[in-house]
């Protein structure tokens, strides 16, 4: 009988489990359902609250002039000749003294939603566009078109109340989706979302303008809106960062900046939103956008450590870099350039170049490894100055410094450094003097030459816009006795 009992039991027992599981997943997924509808509930609220408010008669602001680009008070300085020195010839150890050290700022994640955002079922309505040469599609179709009556407020709000109905959820997770997939920089995702906003409902129309605000407000940006006396609306983004050469509107202490921008100033709604986020410009991760090559270009080192390499450059990344905007915060000027430094070097590039410069690094020492690299920014580029180029002062990130035919020395301390972070995985910091951006390694082991003493840590001065070879060590006789700031990253 005990043998009967024991059967039954073990026949028994997968169905009771099995019930059991259907139990445990049927609560979590009316837990999980009911909580949808929480966070859902609390999203509509808020957004009605918003609605509501933006009924009230918009304020009128003047806009502020756009900080100009700072005049260098100390021209630039021209690329140094390089020394004369004799083979294996050793730098003798020159401890110099700096100014300043300015700190890397915290690194602020991109914002979020102010809640999750459940998804609507929908079996059709695939909407495609590119930016950036990237093609892109959303769910949406003819139903979520929209017109603006006018750009008054009562009128806006009724098309902010219809935008935040369930009908554009999918669109707003897609869009988040895209942002993560792509890697999207916030300034990148803003000009993805005004792409998607002008393909959907016409380049520079009220509804594409309200639409772009709308997913950019949704996905945690501190975002506002403005009218014209001329009845246009605008769209304005608050920045943690300082914006060159662009107007923007001074509110509660915060800048925001109106998305092209023709006007003397506007009526604006101000209204905070739970969670609202500044636009960042830092941008972390290389941005994947699709290949579109451009000719390959030729780079050929000389000297001793002579190496040659082909690159192909992504015109599309290139347009990207094209558009992004020079900037600072913490009124710090030289923040700028830690921004372009932090930038990584694109994987197309990563793998045409580093293959070959691993191959003539392999074997040597931390020293060596740098002399070669450092000879090749050195002779593989073209100096040129940027007023004479651009116009103006134009940073480079790494792929264009590789990319352009002329360079100078905040492109190639930003480059160099980059390779020294890539390939010998060592520290580096960039080094402002007036009119010149160095840069320095901190090595495992003594090189000699000029060197700082940042934190208690050795960094060896580098110089890769001399006109030929100088290794690590080296300084121009003119910095010799100058005290840089350094910039930590």
């Amino acid at each position: 009988m005990k043998y009967l009992n024991l059967t039954l039991l073990l026949a028994i027992c997968p169905f009771y489990c099995l019930a059991q599981n259907n139990t445990f997943r049927e609560q979590y997924e009316a837990f999980k359902q009911q909580k949808n509808i929480e966070y859902d509930d609390f999203r509509q609220k808020a957004n009605r609250d918003y609605a509501e408010f933006m009924r009230k008669a918009w304020v009128w602001h003047q806009a502020k002039p756009g900080l100009l680009m700072p005049i260098q008070p100390d021209p630039p300085m021209p690329a140094p000749a390089p020394p004369t020195l004799d083979k294996g010839q050793s730098l003798k150890e020159k401890i110099t003294p700096y100014r300043a050290i300015f700190n890397t700022p915290p690194v602020i994640e991109q914002p979020t939603p102010i809640a999750p955002i459940p998804e609507m079922k929908q079996t059709e309505g695939n909407f495609h566009f590119r930016s950036y040469g990237t093609e892109m599609q959303v769910r949406l179709n003819e139903n979520n078109r929209f017109t603006l009556q006018s750009t008054g407020e009562a009128d806006v709000a009724d098309a902010w109340e219809l935008l935040s109905g369930t009908a554009y959820n999918n669109l707003i997770k897609e869009c988040l989706a895209i942002r993560a997939n792509y890697q999207l920089c916030d300034w990148a995702y803003l000009n993805t979302l005004e792409q998607l906003a002008n393909s959907f409902l016409g380049a520079g129309t009220p509804e594409a303008t309200l639409l772009q605000a709308f997913l950019f407000h949704q996905s945690g940006y501190q975002v506002r809106l403005g009218r014209s006396k001329s009845n246009g609306l605008y769209m304005l983004v608050a920045s943690r960062h300082i914006i060159y050469n662009m107007n923007f509107f001074d509110i509660d202490g915060k800048q925001f900046y109106p998305l092209h921008y023709k006007e003397n100033g506007l009526y604006i709604y101000n209204n905070a939103f739970p969670k609202e986020q500044q636009l960042s410009l830092e941008v972390n991760r290389e941005q994947r956008f699709d290949e579109n090559p451009l000719p390959a270009r030729i780079l050929q080192s000389k000297g001793e450590y002579s190496l040659s390499v082909t690159l192909v450059f992504n015109k599309n990344l290139l347009d990207f870099y094209n558009t992004y905007p020079q900037s600072y915060i913490n009124n710090d000027g030289t923040t700028k350039w830690r921004f372009y430094a932090q930038t990584p070097i694109s994987q197309t590039i990563k793998e045409k170049l580093y293959p070959v410069l691993q191959t003539a690094i392999s074997g040597k020492s931390e020293q060596e490894a740098a002399n070669i690299l450092i000879n090749f920014v050195q002779t593989s580029l073209t100096y040129g100055y940027d007023d004479e180029i651009w116009g103006g002062d134009r940073p480079f990130f790494a792929d264009e410094t590789l990319y352009y035919p002329y360079s100078d020395c905040e492109d190639r301390a930003i480059l160099f450094s980059n390779l020294i972070r890539d390939l010998l995985h060592l520290d580096t910091v960039l080094l402002y003097y007036p009119g010149h951006l160095a840069m320095a390694i901190c090595f495992h082991k003594e090189t000699g030459g000029q060197t700082l003493i940042i934190n208690n840590r050795k960094f060896t001065y580098c110089e890769p816009t001399c006109s030929g070879y100088a290794p690590v060590g080296w300084c121009p006789q003119e910095l010799v006795s100058m005290q840089p700031e350094v910039i930590l990253y």
